[in-house]
């Protein structure tokens, strides 16, 4: 179970998110007060514990808060602050920051100030469930449990099943920046938010004066927490629209299959057929023939200038033929290849891409060279297993990364052969196993060996399964796979210093999660980095080391009341974790190497 879900039930609300959902796919939305739960207590507080786990919590705004200024609050201060400040709405002003892109441009950033990101997070967990709901099934950007790697899952199979080798590209021309505010607030109301009091509020929110540039007219800032949100809200009229044209498409009669409907489509209309799928707002729409394509491309043009306002870009806008040529999506190429009779598709990295990887190596290299040490290695292991795993299910991957490791090959044997072993890795730590299943030859720096970037393999993905869903119980059961989410937590806690650690502590942590795949070794349930703490068997101070078989990985609950000694504390964590009887035994042997007593669990 993610942690989101594990929060939501903490605080008592999945049954709401889950009712909020059922209701939206029945219909039942009008007259709903759904401003009462968005200021509900638990609703508050769940905002509030999520905002503090993420990355950007320590990021202040324009009144220079972060979450520390939140933390001295009493429970009933927070809630009565952001519940007053609800009462006549007014946000501060959005502090606006130049991101650097690849090309040498750069996006702006809106960062509204901690008080309005709680906000804004409330708001989007109560709204979240109507929506999704609402949703077309294959839009995967900014969405729970969807990915790039299922959009491209499902770009292949049009091409590979349903044998689609024409692609409509749209650009929209700075669609982030161009959203039309009173389309926006009609089109939450067409999709069920139909509360008045939180339409207003929203409205307020777009509107929200940037610093230095006074109060936007249009557009859904990057930044703020419901921005994507919101803009799967505009797009998701496209969506539908495009789907209604064929995929979704309203029959007389009623077919167990679509494949059979899709064939009466075909004998009786002149109707064409068009897929899309879209990742935010980055879309393909497939299609079967060059024609076909061509009006798919003015009618989808005409649709968003006259529907949603938004003009697309004609430099970057066009029609593919995939036979011939690449069409470039999401960081990958693809084309349909011919095999045999039939045509399948290739993907690859984007060259564009294979270069800021082969840079970005080169750079993290360099630091190693210059500070030789654990985090300078740990933060080129997590840059390569990153672009490992986004670009592994391309289907040429192997072929891409050589060549980047060809590239970047001279850099780090002239860089590193001063300060680091080469060859082939000898007793490599568990971690490294896990993720280079090659002997392939390798710098060792400090004990810790580089990840080579040519050791990697396609791994085919499967598309997006829609029984997968956080407001239906039977969807959480099926969101329960953990392995995809442990190279990225393991990513984080590379890039986190640990002052004071020894090397083989901060390599030895990693390896133990690995080992672990994520779990937690009492409760056994999936643990996320910020969440994640390393207890020494026995204890450092009683002459525990920092070798792998003394360390064990855990939550920080359960390490928390691992060392608790007071009846205080240990009542709070045992009410909070609820131990069955051999996770408390588990957990009474961790207490006994640290000479505290055994906890009894009560009747």
């Amino acid at each position: 179970m993610s942690t989101q879900l594990r929060y939501n039930e903490y605080y008592d609300m999945q049954t709401t998110f889950d009712k909020l959902y059922d209701r939206s796919k029945n219909n039942a939305m009008k007259g709903l007060d759904l401003y009462k739960h968005i200021i509900a207590r638990n609703n508050i507080l769940l905002a509030y514990r999520t905002i503090k786990s993420n990355t950007g919590s320590k990021t202040a705004g324009t009144d220079g808060k972060t979450i520390e200024d939140f933390k001295v609050e009493s429970e009933d201060e927070l809630i009565n602050m952001v519940r007053t400040n609800l009462k006549d709405y007014k946000p501060s002003s959005v502090r606006r920051v130049e991101i650097p892109k690849s090309n040498g441009k750069t996006r702006p950033l809106g960062i509204p100030t901690m008080t309005d990101r709680l906000i804004q997070q409330m708001f989007k967990q109560v709204l979240e469930p109507i929506c999704e709901e609402r949703f077309y099934n294959h839009s995967y950007g900014f969405r729970p449990n969807r990915s790039t790697k299922h959009a491209m899952a499902r770009s292949q199979t049009l091409i590979n099943k349903s044998k689609l080798h024409y692609v409509v590209d749209i650009d929209i021309k700075g669609f982030f920046d161009n959203v039309n505010h009173n389309k926006l607030i009609k089109q939450l109301h067409t999709i069920g938010i139909t509360d008045k009091r939180v339409q207003v509020i929203i409205k307020k929110m777009l509107k929200a004066p940037i610093k230095g540039l006074g109060i936007p007219t249009k557009g859904t800032p990057q930044g703020g927490i419901l921005s994507p949100l919101l803009s799967n809200i505009v797009l998701n009229d496209l969506d539908h629209w495009i789907s209604s044209q064929w995929e979704t498409m309203i029959t007389k009669k009623k077919y167990k299959q679509n494949c059979h409907k899709y064939r009466a489509i075909k004998k009786n209309t002149e109707l064409k057929e068009m897929f899309i799928v879209r990742y935010a707002d980055d879309f393909k729409i497939f299609a079967r023939s060059h024609k076909t394509a061509f009006r798919i491309f003015h009618a989808v043009k005409k649709y968003l200038k006259g529907n949603l306002g938004l003009d697309i870009s004609p430099e970057k806008s066009k029609v593919t033929n995939l036979r011939r040529n690449k069409s470039e999506f999401l960081g990958f190429t693809i084309q349909a290849k011919k095999k045999g009779t039939n045509h399948v598709a290739i993907t690859n990295v984007v060259p564009k891409k294979k270069k800021e990887i082969t840079e970005k190596a080169r750079e993290l290299i360099k630091k190693i060279q210059e500070n030789p040490n654990p985090r300078t290695v740990n933060q080129y292991n997590s840059f390569v297993m990153g672009a490992k795993n986004y670009f592994k299910s391309a289907t040429h991957v192997t072929n891409d990364f050589a060549e980047i490791a060809y590239l970047i090959s001279r850099t780090l044997y002239n860089r590193l052969k001063s300060v680091g072993k080469y060859g082939i890795p000898i007793k490599p730590s568990e971690t490294y196993k896990t993720y280079n299943k090659n002997n392939y030859k390798t710098f060792e720096v400090l004990g810790v060996h580089l990840h080579p970037i040519a050791d990697i393999k396609t791994e085919n993905t499967k598309g997006f399964s829609q029984t997968v869903c956080n407001y239906t119980k039977e969807g959480r059961e099926r969101h329960i796979e953990i392995n995809g989410y442990i190279t990225k937590e393991l990513r984080i806690m590379m890039n986190t210093t640990y002052e004071g650690q020894t090397v083989e502590y901060i390599d030895n942590r990693l390896s133990k999660y690995s080992m672990q795949k994520g779990k937690c070794g009492i409760t056994g349930e999936f643990l996320y980095s910020p969440d994640v703490h390393c207890h020494h068997i026995l204890p450092k101070e009683l002459g525990g080391t920092d070798e792998f078989r003394n360390l064990v990985i855990v939550s920080s609950q359960v390490h928390r009341l691992i060392h608790a000694k007071t009846n205080k504390t240990i009542e709070r964590y045992m009410n909070k974790l609820r131990l069955n009887e051999n996770q408390l035994e588990k957990l009474n042997k961790y207490r006994k190497k640290c000479n505290l007593v055994e906890i009894i669990l009560k009747d």
